[in-house]
């Protein structure tokens, strides 16, 4: 065990590298849910000016939701 953890003599060099892209993708979703959270508020904000908008989106919603029911019954 102790000479995988070594990686034959590369251990100064692998896991730095490990470490490193372990923080990228920590910081990669991080960032993707920060974004998610803000286009959403985002969003909300311009439904509540726009009512219209927020009925045209939930009438697709509907309409995708129907033709999975309908896709499904067959």
């Amino acid at each position: 065990m102790a000479t995988y953890f070594e990686m034959g003599g590369y251990a100064w060099f692998v896991w730095p590298a490990y470490a490193f892209s372990a923080a990228i993708m920590v910081g990669l979703v991080v960032t993707s849910l920060t974004a998610l959270r803000r286009d959403r508020k985002i969003l909300d904000a311009l439904e509540a000016a726009n009512p219209r908008r927020a009925m045209r989106r939930e009438a697709a919603a509907a309409a995708t939701a129907n033709s999975e029911e309908a896709t499904s019954d067959a």
